[in-house]
């Protein structure tokens, strides 16, 4: 079983943004960033489906999913894989329902997507095989967004 440490649920929570990779019936991806990403318990993942019908769609056919969230200035993160079960009423539905009103989140949420996460790996930029150390890269991109 897969099991989040508390660096991993940190950043997750922190970072909150991330990029959820599906597949089309036709087998074309699609990818699609969500600002609702939550680590629910010891090995799942949650997000709120806002505007994400393609997504949904996807999930509905084929629940495989891949969810990528990176922290933009030191260039790291992690890489979930899983499955999709979406939820659209219900107790458990309703818990995380309130969990996102609680945290702000004011957009209507028609459903919620949870996700066993099967297997992750660290997501660490080129950079870091150069030699570049962590607070030179935030450093460096902290300049470029200036």
């Amino acid at each position: 079983m897969t099991e989040f440490d508390d660096e991993i649920r940190n950043f997750v929570n922190f970072q909150k943004l991330g990029y959820v990779a599906t597949v089309s019936s036709d087998g074309a991806p699609n990818l699609s960033p969500k600002g609702t990403i939550v680590i629910l318990d010891d090995s799942r993942l949650v997000f709120a489906n806002i505007r994400s019908p393609q997504t949904v769609e996807n999930l509905t056919k084929n629940s495989s999913i891949e969810i990528n969230v990176i922290d933009p200035f030191s260039r790291m993160g992690y890489r979930f894989k899983g499955i999709a079960n979406i939820l659209s009423d219900g107790s458990d539905f309703k818990k995380i329902l309130d969990y996102f009103e609680k945290k702000g989140i004011k957009s209507k949420i028609s459903d919620i997507v949870v996700v066993d996460v099967k297997s992750f790996s660290k997501v660490t930029s080129p950079s870091y095989d150069l030699g570049l150390k962590k607070d030179d890269l935030i450093e460096k991109w902290k300049q470029y967004y200036n």
